[in-house]
């Protein structure tokens, strides 16, 4: 079976699916600001932000910036071979943390940003329970 996810192929089911992860996620940790699930081309599948939050991005900035980051991760992928998979990257910004997972049965990545006061305990808690419920 082909997992490829594009937003123009996703059937209904499946955005119900990709929305209520979303959910599932966010609920891991007050920590977390924003998760999205994002197709290979930075596309957003599903997202959802923490109640509360105003984003830091205009809509065009994060568009450009989930597309910086799915261009990235495909260039980690060339590296498979080398060093092996990526299970996660983290960038630390002044404002926020981002934490990108791939996703082990999905061709999607789950972005997720995290507020800036969180700890590397805390970030690594929110990676550990992602990848457990995904």
């Amino acid at each position: 079976m082909d997992n490829k996810v594009t937003t123009s192929t996703i059937s209904d089911d499946a955005k119900l699916a990709f929305q209520s992860k979303c959910m599932e996620f966010l609920n891991i940790s007050d920590k977390i600001r924003y998760i999205g699930i994002i197709n290979r081309f930075g596309r957003t599948v599903s997202g959802k932000l923490r109640k509360g939050i105003r984003p830091l991005l205009s809509p065009d900035q994060a568009r450009d910036e989930r597309f910086i980051e799915s261009v990235r991760q495909q260039l980690r992928n060339s590296f498979d071979s080398s060093i092996g998979k990526t299970h996660y990257s983290i960038t630390k910004n002044e404002f926020v943390t981002l934490v990108l997972i791939p996703s082990k049965n999905q061709d999607v990545l789950y972005y997720i940003t995290i507020d800036k006061d969180a700890t590397l305990v805390d970030v690594n808690d929110i990676i550990t329970k992602v990848k457990e419920l995904e």
